[in-house]
């Protein structure tokens, strides 16, 4: 029970997934996808995280239609989407001693304002903790996204943050240094009974290289 990431980080992990060369080391009838974040677009639109997924790995790997669970996050009543996902994720998933869904993986990035998922400084689905689905606003954009809240990312076995570019070199210092106040979403991503690890390039790792460029938590 994989979480998968859109954006650009992830699109070059996805291409190497479906090469000939690792797309037949996983049994992908045993691997089922779901989405950490989504907008409010359709499947095939250039902006969706969905859309992304499918055309670098769906497109070129042997995995059953019915384990890949998008989020529909174009519909009209994002609160139906949003109910239609949880029981997806109450149906497909184990749950923990406190009742919240444990993925095995999750993969996350973060944007150069700390965010993850959809997950933004400031916003009031940060203290979600009724729902393990949400739908949000992007400050900056205005436009609605569908996002797992923190209680599921901090659930996980394990959550992987994928960081590229010597662009994120200083957020990436910020997150690992949990110097932020009010604390970043990305530094609340903790993953108390799970391991959480970052995976970086060098060019994101340059300002952390005396804390260990593999730093991992």
């Amino acid at each position: 029970r994989v979480a998968v990431a859109g954006g650009n980080t992830p699109r070059e992990l996805y291409r190497v997934l479906g090469t000939s060369e690792f797309c037949k080391q996983a049994d992908w009838a045993k691997v089922h996808l779901f989405w950490g974040d989504e907008r409010a677009v359709p499947p095939d639109h250039s902006d969706s995280n969905f859309g992304l997924v499918r055309r670098e790995l769906l497109s070129r790997i042997p995995i059953p239609p019915g384990n890949v669970h998008r989020m529909e996050a174009e519909r009209p009543q994002p609160e139906v989407a949003v109910e239609h996902y949880e029981r997806l994720l109450r149906q497909y998933l184990h749950l923990d001693s406190r009742g919240l869904p444990r993925f095995h993986l999750i993969f996350l990035g973060i944007g150069l304002d700390g965010h993850t998922a959809s997950l933004f400084p400031g916003s009031q689905t940060l203290h979600e903790t009724s729902h393990w689905v949400a739908v949000t606003v992007v400050p900056t954009l205005g436009s609605r996204r569908m996002t797992l809240t923190l209680p599921v990312l901090n659930a996980a076995h394990q959550v992987f943050f994928l960081v590229t570019g010597a662009e994120k070199a200083e957020i990436l210092r910020t997150v690992l240094s949990g110097t932020s106040t009010p604390q970043l979403p990305a530094q609340r991503v903790t993953v108390p009974h799970g391991l959480r690890r970052f995976l970086v390039d060098e060019a994101a790792a340059a300002l952390v290289r005396g804390e260990g460029s593999s730093r991992s938590a």
